[in-house]
């Protein structure tokens, strides 16, 4: 094919929206003439470069938009700290089965025992298979879900949320909220209930959550639409892991 004619069909291509086979086709024809391969072989072939592509633009988009922290991976968490009881749980959690059910994560345990990494590897995985992921911080979830509400856009802004499979809520248990900040915390659990993931870490348990919506009643019946479908994590390590970093670092020092 002469140099014209490529030019026109990878701009054909092109409006095809079919990248991969703009930068492979030259390529690829060669190898299919000198191994003899038919015309379906070479086009499978192609396809099969495009639609691998297409995979991993995907999951490059997902993760982005994600806002996952890059470190926080399957690859770097150290399973060996936590009970066996949530080392078997994790490979599950990770094929997002709950996602497609519905159902929520709560991890709870102290500071520094490796909530946050441990929600964020299970987001990873779910990216890598194709859910939409958010992860946030929970004051900047208030601050998002108050904003839209002084714009009187609450209710969008919960539709723009409810695109994501999984949410993940990082440190809940820190937020003092005040009662605009319980309302909108509470109207996001509502909404999501039966129908979109939760994954919520928290460093304090159920029994101390009045803290956080200060009302009884609210307390209880978010808490009831958080565990009525959940998977709970519970991280016992008896150290924190910063801590324990630190004491393996001084002991190298010596």
């Amino acid at each position: 094919m002469n140099q014209r004619a490529n030019q026109g069909l990878d701009m054909m291509l092109r409006q095809l929206r079919l990248p991969s086979f703009v930068t492979h086709h030259q390529e690829v024809a060669k190898q299919a003439e000198k191994q003899g391969w038919t015309l379906g072989h070479y086009l499978q072939h192609l396809a099969e470069a495009e639609l691998e592509d297409r995979d991993q633009r995907r999951c490059e988009r997902l993760l982005k938009q994600s806002k996952l922290p890059k470190t926080k991976t399957l690859d770097t968490f150290k399973a060996d700290r936590f009970s066996a009881k949530v080392r078997r749980q994790i490979p599950v959690l990770c094929e997002g089965g709950f996602v497609d059910r519905a159902e929520n994560i709560l991890c709870f345990g102290l500071p520094g025992r490796g909530k946050t990494h441990l929600v964020c590897a299970i987001g990873h995985e779910l990216v890598l298979k194709g859910y939409q992921v958010l992860f946030t911080p929970a004051y900047k979830l208030i601050q998002r879900l108050l904003a839209a509400k002084k714009d009187l856009a609450l209710e969008a802004e919960l539709r723009k949320l409810d695109k994501f499979h999984a949410v993940i809520v990082d440190d809940i248990g820190y937020i003092q909220q005040s009662r605009d900040e319980m309302e909108v915390l509470f109207t996001f659990i509502g909404e999501r209930y039966e129908r979109r993931s939760l994954m919520l870490t928290s460093n304090l348990v159920f029994s101390q959550w009045d803290r956080i919506f200060k009302d009884t009643l609210t307390t209880a019946a978010a808490i009831d639409r958080l565990v009525h479908h959940s998977n709970i994590l519970e991280l016992t390590a008896k150290q924190s892991y910063r801590a324990e970093t630190a004491e393996k670092n001084q002991k190298k020092k010596r």
